[in-house]
């Protein structure tokens, strides 16, 4: 008996890891689902890649049309959802719609799936911040 307590301590205590950065809050998961269903069609993967291809990540939808054998209005559509979802912006000329990358919105996906800087273990930070604050007293 007591060797499967002890077998059974040590499996719950190894199975577990730590984790080394905060979790996106509520608010910002509701964002980053917005942004990845935004991102979940093909055609719209596609968009974003070319107009982030052209110069100054900015393509007229005239240019987008050719890329395609979709019609129009569906291109339309589908780049009105990577606007609503803030990876694009638009900006009508004339006659003529040009989209633009959002780089802000890029960058901040890009943050959210590889982080640039490695964080001090969560644990640390709960037990750091007390030292800190008795440093300063």
């Amino acid at each position: 008996m007591k060797l499967v307590t002890a077998l059974q301590s040590e499996a719950e205590s190894s199975c577990s890891s730590q984790m080394v950065r905060a979790a996106v809050d509520d608010s910002a998961s509701a964002d980053l689902a917005n942004t990845f269903k935004a991102l979940s069609d093909p055609c719209r993967v596609r968009l974003l890649s070319i107009i982030a291809a052209h110069e100054n990540q900015e393509a007229c939808v005239c240019d987008l049309n050719e890329s395609f054998e979709l019609s129009q209005p569906t291109i339309s559509r589908h780049l009105k959802i990577l606007a609503d979802a803030g990876l694009v912006t638009r900006d009508k000329r004339g006659v003529w719609v040009y989209y633009r990358a959002n780089n802000d919105a890029l960058v901040k996906l890009a943050d959210f799936l590889w982080p640039s800087q490695p964080a001090e273990p969560v644990s640390n930070r709960r037990t750091a911040a007390p030292a800190k604050l008795a440093a300063r007293a």
